[in-house]
């Protein structure tokens, strides 16, 4: 991993692989088994639906599907919840699709689920989030969320290059992405001794706690320099705890994403910086995994994606290309 500081933007590359794969023809059968005119079908099951970050996903998924002559049907529920996300996954089940392309909203919440569409004959690939045991899936693939994590922390130490206390603003405990960058955080501060980390708090996804959770740390902890905001309901709450507070200026807010929604909050200045992962490229990578475990070639197990550093100073230059789709 590493940081290219161009001006004052900070790009962040992790370590992308593709494969070239030929494209393919034939229809489906039950269970995986292809054969006709048809082509592939795959289906995409998101983390939730209506997120930019699957919905830009969904784009790689569709363009690459399209490149193969495969079909893609995607669903997701209507919040990042293992309760909502498993009927769906057997319902897709049921349906005998080719190939899965999932986010797990759990890691282990969603193992059997997902182990049931692998026994089915489905080929898995896991897009994103993973499971405590991804052995059901041909292909993992996802950011590099420790290193996003790093990267937020080296964001927050260029703005306060005095140190200072540190804040981590997480979602749950059991999200395989969101532990990662709250890891990868905390490992950073841990490396440099003009900052101290006053641990990681859970939002579970809601703004107003995010809120209240900054607002009472603030009090407690008046020195916090900087917060890393995990996801983008966490930067939401953060923002607004930090104005509660009478902080806006004087606590750097980091958030993970690059909705249309944490842009506009960039623009304006209530978030200093965000960290863009590349879902369309995880999307059509996961097809590629898909398609050639469907052709019996070789699949690559873990494949990481690379992500940028989003500040006011590049988000209308080289930046632009990094913010997500709302639709494709």
């Amino acid at each position: 991993m590493k940081w290219n500081k161009k001006a004052t933007a900070l790009t962040v590359f992790g370590m992308a692989a593709t494969l070239t794969l030929a494209g393919c023809s034939g229809g489906t059968t039950s269970g995986g088994a292809s054969g006709g005119s048809d082509g592939y079908k795959i289906a995409f099951v998101q983390g939730v639906a209506g997120d930019e970050f699957y919905i830009s996903m969904q784009c790689g998924i569709q363009d690459e599907a399209e490149k193969e002559g495969a079909t893609v049907t995607t669903q997701g529920p209507e919040k990042f919840d293992p309760t909502l996300q498993k009927p769906i996954v057997d319902a897709v089940v049921a349906s005998q699709p080719d190939a899965l392309l999932i986010a797990p909203t759990d890691v282990s919440a969603m193992q059997a689920p997902i182990a049931a569409a692998e026994a089915a004959g489905i080929k898995v690939v896991l897009v994103d989030t993973t499971l405590e045991d991804p052995s059901a899936a041909v292909s993992q693939i996802s950011s590099d969320n420790e290193g996003g994590g790093a990267a937020a922390f080296k964001a927050i130490q260029d703005a306060n290059p005095n140190g200072g206390k540190v804040l981590v603003v997480s979602v749950d405990p059991g999200i395989s992405t969101t532990d990662a960058r709250a890891k990868g955080f905390e490992d950073a501060v841990a490396e440099d001794s003009k900052f101290e980390s006053v641990g990681v708090q859970y939002s579970h996804n809601e703004p107003s706690t995010a809120a209240e959770i900054v607002t009472a740390a603030l009090q407690k902890d008046p020195d916090i320099v900087g917060i890393f905001a995990a996801n983008l309901f966490a930067a939401e709450g953060s923002a607004t705890g930090v104005q509660q507070a009478g902080k806006q200026g004087a606590v750097t807010i980091v958030g993970f994403d690059a909705g249309p929604a944490q842009v506009k909050a960039l623009q304006a200045g209530t978030v200093q910086a965000l960290v863009a992962q590349e879902p369309a490229t995880i999307g059509s990578d996961g097809v590629k995994q898909a398609i050639a475990a469907l052709k019996g070639e070789a699949t690559e197990e873990k494949i990481q994606t690379g992500f940028t550093i989003l500040t006011k100073d590049n988000i209308d230059g080289e930046g632009k290309d990094a913010v997500y789709k709302s639709s494709c």
